[in-house]
């Protein structure tokens, strides 16, 4: 069931506990509509080019899959709701959200857990006309598996397989055994920090776990002498006879690379091919321009004219490893050498532009500018922070196109439920503006839009008693509401628009009265370098939307 279909439920911006924390002054806040204006734009691709990233914004760990003349592609949520989100593309440049796979109350408990822990690294494959996702909930019951007759959905509930470690994916070999590999401890005592090691263990389809003892494919990493860790993100492909087993290694920040490995059976040996990594740019210098970093967690596909290509995430910082977009998606073509496959050679970078497959035309997202007017149900791009709840704190009064958000005790830097609703920042410069109308009924009553990257790491602008406020928070030593950065007089009472302008590691905020044509500014240059990902744990990317809070 797809976020569109759940309605006035507001796909699950809400949040499956025990007690909701309920306003305990304030009445709702009801916006008009929200508006992202990307502001900065690159020139578009020549023609039968594609620009990079292919997903721009919080979409990391990619995993993809083909299936006729049709591809899909999964990425990693954490503790968004709804998850794993699903795109489709028939030229792999242009992609369409068609559902997030974790979209139902129950599938999976959020609750209490940061933004930087749950659903990591999905996989997806397809097998005997069935769509597969095993996947990996943080501190949320482990490693599961879900299925599919179509990948638009309806996905079914989880089921939970018993065994430890991370990044499972799921292949078959050339008899149509299943197989599950995986990142896990090594075995023994690790040698050394960040010390893990790729397993294997068979998969029953129809009793839907894995069963047997695990098989060791990989410890450590391509040389053990050198001390390679974190070994992760494993995906297994037979290929002319050959079972190619890759794997992302060096952590996910500037020292992530992606290696490449063989064997003749699928339970192994595999041997490290004669080139490795495969993929990095960390040997790179740091003045290049259009400078691609953390380079890995790649996947593969070949196409019918015998081309491969492969997606994997990055990041494009605008100063050493600071980015506000998180880790994004992109896609290169992949060159076969003496049996042995590979991205770029050592010392060579990412291109932004890049020639594009030969596939038929797709439609794409209009990820640059968009306008939702709250007329409709939400579509699957809104996502929320950790479960949907009891009682919704947000949804869409269709009627009145508007989106009501009624205040929740639960701050943004808490590990609560937020009355917050927003989408990806997808771009380095953007505008966000939103029309509001709310009354504040006491101090620490707060509404308007906020800049999410963690619980220890936001920006929002908004109304308070008697004022317009803009509130930061870059520390978890700060309060959890953040703390105030600038505040003007509120002069004109009703309904007001708020515009948050960002710019790589600098934002304005201004506010104006609706209906009127001047911009007034509460703050201008506030820096936001302090709220980049690589501060909140290096996993998510800001996410920008409508929020409302109350103190109790």
């Amino acid at each position: 069931m797809s976020a569109r279909r759940l309605g006035n439920l507001v796909i699950g911006l809400c949040a499956a506990v025990s007690t909701l924390p309920l306003a305990a002054h304030a009445g709702p806040a009801r916006f008009d509509f929200m508006e992202y204006i990307a502001t900065g734009q690159d020139a578009p691709a020549p023609e039968g080019s594609y620009r990079n990233p292919i997903l721009p914004g919080f979409q990391p760990d990619p995993s993809i899959v083909q299936v006729g003349s049709d591809f899909y592609l999964v990425n990693s949520t954490f503790s968004w709701f709804p998850g794993l989100p699903i795109f489709h593309s028939t030229d792999l440049v242009n992609w369409r959200l068609v559902t997030n796979a974790i979209d139902r109350p129950g599938m999976v408990d959020f609750s209490g857990l940061g933004t930087n822990r749950g659903l990591f690294a999905p996989a997806i494959t397809h097998h005997d006309g069935k769509f597969w996702i095993v996947n990996t909930c943080i501190d949320c019951r482990g490693n599961f598996v879900i299925t599919a007759d179509r990948a638009e959905g309806t996905w079914s509930d989880p089921a939970w397989l018993d065994f430890g470690g991370i990044d499972p994916s799921l292949t078959f070999d050339e008899e149509g055994r299943a197989w599950i590999v995986y990142n896990d401890a090594p075995p023994g005592e690790p040698l050394y920090e960040g010390h893990r090691a790729i397993w294997m263990k068979r998969f029953d389809t129809e009793a839907m776990q894995v069963t047997g003892d695990p098989i060791l494919l990989v410890n450590g990493g391509v040389d053990l002498s050198a001390q390679p860790v974190w070994a992760e993100g494993p995906h297994i492909y037979h290929i002319d006879g050959w079972y190619y087993l890759t794997a992302a290694e060096g952590g996910t920040a500037e020292q992530h690379s992606q290696t490449i490995y063989r064997s003749r059976s699928v339970t192994g040996p595999y041997v490290a091919g004669p080139r490795n990594p495969i993929l990095t740019q960390r040997d790179l210098p740091a003045d290049r321009p259009d400078r691609v970093e953390a380079t890995g967690h790649a996947d593969l596909v070949q196409l019918e004219d015998g081309s491969w290509w492969g997606v994997f995430l990055a990041t494009r910082p605008f100063q050493g490893q600071s980015t506000l977009l998180g880790r994004e998606t992109f896609l290169l073509p992949v060159e076969w050498r003496d049996g042995w496959p590979i991205f770029l050679d050592k010392g060579e970078a990412v291109p932004l532009v890049v020639e594009a497959p030969d596939l038929p035309a797709s439609p794409g997202e209009p990820w640059a500018q968009w306008r939702d007017d709250f007329d409709d149900p939400l579509s699957d791009e809104w996502i929320g922070i950790r479960n949907p709840a009891a009682k919704p704190l947000v949804e869409v009064a269709e009627a009145q196109s508007e989106l009501v958000l009624d205040p929740s005790t639960d701050a943004a830097g808490s590990l609560g439920k937020p009355a917050f609703i927003g989408r990806r920042l997808r771009h380095h410069s953007a505008d966000i503006i939103t029309q509001m109308d709310f009354d504040p009924e006491a101090p620490g009553d707060f509404a308007g839009l906020l800049a999410f990257m963690d619980e220890s790491h936001f920006i929002a602008v908004g109304v308070e008693e008697g004022q317009v406020t803009v509130r930061r928070r870059t520390s978890a030593d700060q309060d959890q509401y953040g703390e105030t950065v600038a505040a003007v007089p509120l002069t004109d009472a009703g309904e007001i628009e708020l515009r948050m302008s960002l710019d790589r590691g600098t934002a304005v905020f201004a506010w104006r009265p609706a209906g009127s044509t001047q911009w007034q500014t509460i703050a201008g240059q506030v820096d936001v370098e302090p709220l980049a990902s690589v501060y909140a744990g290096l996993f998510t990317g800001m996410v920008v939307g409508p929020y409302a809070v109350t103190r109790p």
